[in-house]
């Protein structure tokens, strides 16, 4: 993933947050989750409808998981505005082609935090991210997921590509479970990018992460 977490070891869990949280209990949700098994990440994705969520939503949500995140030595990342990944402390930010460009974000963030840039299903984006100096793709959606309209679908060969072609890491998102998330394991996916398939799943979030590593275990490449 990042430098800031170049020790890592390959193929882990990276969780996305529900689009609406309440701040306490979510807190509560995620500490079940991190002591359940190893992840490299939380991103923060708060919407309010369509629209990205206000500062004071992303600012009363980073205050309650920020500690929770940085006790279990997992990166927390703002999706959308790296302007608040600064000011609220955050490790880094996840931009999407129609957010702050690459360039601007790593320009508010400096060298050592995390910029992650998704590039749909296009190996032309992905080279354009890895060649400005991304810390990471995110291929998608593999699956399909209710968390968000995805604009394209991706094929796990386009893991493989690039997990044979580039040292960057490269993240799986969309509609991805325990029950389907082997074939992106086995393509290479150096991480899974998960929402719903954690905070939905019918015996809690805490089972979620432990299948999930099982899973990578077991499927995991190389």
């Amino acid at each position: 993933m990042p430098s800031a977490a170049a020790a890592m070891p390959a193929q882990r869990l990276y969780l996305i947050s529900p689009p609406v949280i309440e701040p306490a209990a979510f807190a509560e949700a995620l500490k079940a989750a991190l002591g359940a098994g190893d992840v490299a990440c939380l991103q923060l994705r708060l919407k309010d409808g369509e629209r990205t969520a206000s500062d004071n939503a992303f600012r009363r949500a980073a205050e309650a998981v920020l500690p929770v995140c940085h006790d279990h030595d997992v990166a927390l990342l703002i999706n959308d505005r790296p302007d608040l990944a600064i000011k609220l402390g955050a490790d880094g930010v996840h931009v999407g082609q129609e957010d702050a460009p690459y360039a601007e974000a790593r320009r508010i963030l400096g060298p050592d935090r995390i910029v992650g840039v998704t590039c749909h299903n296009s190996r032309h984006l992905a080279m354009e991210a890895g060649e400005a100096g991304a810390d990471y793709v995110a291929f998608g959606a593999f699956f399909p997921t209710g968390t968000k309209q995805p604009k394209t679908r991706a094929e796990p060969e386009i893991l493989e590509w690039w997990s044979g072609l580039m040292e960057i890491p490269c993240v799986a998102i969309g509609g991805i479970t325990v029950e389907n998330c082997a074939p992106l394991v086995a393509a290479g996916a150096d991480f899974l990018a998960v929402s719903a398939g954690i905070w939905q799943h019918p015996e809690g979030p805490a089972a979620a992460v432990s299948g999930f590593c099982r899973a990578i275990a077991k499927h995991a490449c190389g």
